[in-house]
């Protein structure tokens, strides 16, 4: 089999809430996401999406994502898209970092490799671990009052895990955090993601002034050496996101005890390939994860399920619906959440089918 073309389509996700607010006034109100298409010899086509949470958010943004596809695409041309191992290198060798813009042609290519042997992809990740993947909600920020209430509102929907998106002025995120806390039942889960929007001293207020609740602590500062030290200063669970990019950092990680939790980024480290490999390792050290990416609609939700399905409960932390927090469908067939949980399809590849419609024209073609 040989790949013969790669298509890529922009596709705009509006938000249902109308804003997604973090760290440092940092916002979104429309999300600009990727969708590329793996076309082959044999008639198989594979799909995946990559959307960038802006720019300010990690080393990524969307027109990078069709910038780098147009680096890389044609040198992909010709290859066999079932070789993950031979794909992987060959995008490495040929662009230097930038696993966002890798992660679309990764995904895409374990799509066809579902399709080809006629299984879903969460069993060529290493079979069903668990059934339906317990999901968090994001709250976005706002006034202490304001977040509560949607924690409540969400909570109604089946929600029983919380990510508050805090990192800013530590004084109302300590009442955020109160305030949020305050309403939730004992047994759901509450993390305080700071998304690197303190400071060093402004998070080792906070956590001390919240040391007395039920919170986990999440990435509270730019630096890997910042987070350590704040780790350092609180009992409270901690846990890493942006700081923790690939083998190397998350080998570092094990070695400082620098964390209780992973969130993994499927597009952040590169593909689904790069992320099994991540996820083995934290399953291996006995670390959880929250499986999710960085943002996106059906294709995403899709290849995030896959690989949380295929992660044991004990150390699936949590995931996320991202399809849910946007008003544009763009595939028919992917997960829908219920209950506050989600399921991989068992279809081959990804269960996923593009809504043609809903992508319009292609915005790159090659091949």
């Amino acid at each position: 089999m040989k790949i013969t073309s790669i298509t890529a389509w922009q596709v705009d996700l509006p938000l249902k809430e109308g804003r997604y607010s973090w760290s440092n006034g940092n916002y979104m109100d429309v999300f600009d996401s990727t969708v590329v298409a793996i076309g082959t010899d044999e008639g198989i086509t594979g799909y995946a999406e990559s959307c960038p949470l802006g720019s300010a958010y990690l080393p990524s943004y969307a027109l990078g994502v069709r910038s780098g596809l147009e680096e890389l695409a044609p040198r992909l041309i010709g290859e066999d898209p079932t070789n993950l191992g031979a794909i992987n290198r060959l995008m490495d060798d040929s662009l230097r970092g930038h696993p966002y813009i890798k992660a679309p042609i990764d995904i895409a290519c374990w799509d066809i490799l579902g399709k080809v042997t006629g299984q879903p992809v969460y069993a060529l990740l290493g079979g069903a671990a668990q059934q339906s993947v317990a999901l968090y909600r994001a709250i976005s920020q706002e006034d202490p009052d304001a977040m509560a209430a949607k924690i409540a509102g969400y909570r109604a929907e089946g929600y029983t895990k919380f990510q508050l998106k805090v990192g800013g002025d530590a004084n109302e995120d300590i009442e955020r955090i109160r305030a949020c806390r305050a309403i939730l039942e004992p047994t759901d889960i509450l993390v305080a993601d700071a998304n690197t929007g303190w400071t060093q001293h402004e998070a080792a207020r906070v956590v001390g002034a919240v040391r007395d609740l039920d919170v986990y602590i999440e990435q509270p500062c730019m630096s890997y050496d910042e987070c350590l030290s704040v780790r350092r200063r609180t009992a409270l669970p901690f846990i890493l996101d942006e700081v923790i990019g690939d083998v190397d950092g998350l080998m570092h990680g094990f070695a400082d005890d620098a964390m209780d939790v992973i969130n993994l980024k499927i597009s952040k480290v590169g593909g689904l390939t790069k992320a099994k490999l991540i996820r083995d390792l934290c399953v291996a050290r006995r670390i959880p994860m929250t499986i999710e990416d960085t943002w996106g609609g059906d294709i995403v939700t899709a290849t995030i399920a896959h690989l949380a399905r295929s992660t044991p409960e004990e150390f699936c932390f949590s995931a996320t619906d991202f399809n849910s927090y946007v008003t544009q469908p763009i595939a028919s067939g992917a997960p829908v959440r219920e209950d506050g949980t989600m399921t991989a399809a068992d279809r081959p590849g990804l269960g996923i089918d593009p809504m043609s419609n809903a992508l319009g024209s292609p915005v790159l073609s090659f091949g």
